[in-house]
């Protein structure tokens, strides 16, 4: 089973994409994740994607799409993958639906784990961090004992400057503005199932294993 997951900053993707891994034992593959290991395997097109990288600029698609294949060919993807992160745009999703072609293969679902903007503005605002033992709170989802401090050692916790409501919604807002021609190019070839996010964590894994089912 060939999957893509798509949603917005908070929407609980990493959550769900751990759920898929354990029932359907097949690799979640993020685009970090990719160049990272090309990466460490010193491969060509790795050492060209870290060349891109340590000056800060974007990978080009022919060197992304060329990444893709070689981990989409290792052992672990033979009896399917769930991709995070990638396509990020029509060309790649063009490039990508080529190589699964050349492959002898295709996608079978992209899952949209769907959740309102106001409800992810309070999921991103509300997280807390400890700047001295890195732990993580939210003040509604996972307060710590004494309000505003952590639980491990007492300190202060801070709001991250990305975690503010201003830069979380202009974060929300360029995504969306990304997402959606892709999200309408998978739902005109059929492949797309828009999950409702907005629900307790297992329920919405429930409703993910409903479609993919069928």
């Amino acid at each position: 089973m060939n999957l893509i997951l798509m949603g917005l900053p908070g929407a609980g993707k990493g959550t769900q994409a751990e759920k898929i891994n354990e029932a359907y034992h097949i690799p979640h593959i993020s685009t970090g994740d990719m160049f990272r290991l090309a990466i460490k395997e010193g491969t060509e097109l790795g050492k060209k994607a870290k060349e891109f990288m340590d000056q800060g600029d974007l990978v080009p698609d022919d060197v992304t799409i060329g990444i893709v294949k070689e981990r989409l060919s290792k052992d672990d993807c033979k009896d399917g993958f769930l991709l995070d992160g990638f396509p990020r745009t029509i060309a790649q999703a063009k490039a990508l639906q080529s190589l699964l072609s050349e492959m002898g293969t295709s996608i079978d679902y992209v899952l949209h784990v769907d959740v309102p903007e106001e409800n992810l503005v309070e999921r991103l605002t509300g997280r807390r961090i400890c700047p001295t033992c890195g732990a993580t709170y939210h003040v509604i989802y996972n307060p710590p004992k004494q309000d505003g401090k952590c639980d491990n050692d007492g300190s202060e916790l801070i709001q991250r400057e990305d975690d503010q409501a201003e830069t979380v919604k202009n974060r929300l807002e360029v995504n969306m503005e990304q997402a959606k021609p892709l999200l309408d190019f998978y739902d005109d070839k059929g492949y797309l199932v828009t999950i409702n996010g907005d629900q307790e964590i297992n329920q919405v894994f429930k409703d993910i294993q409903s479609a993919i089912e069928k």
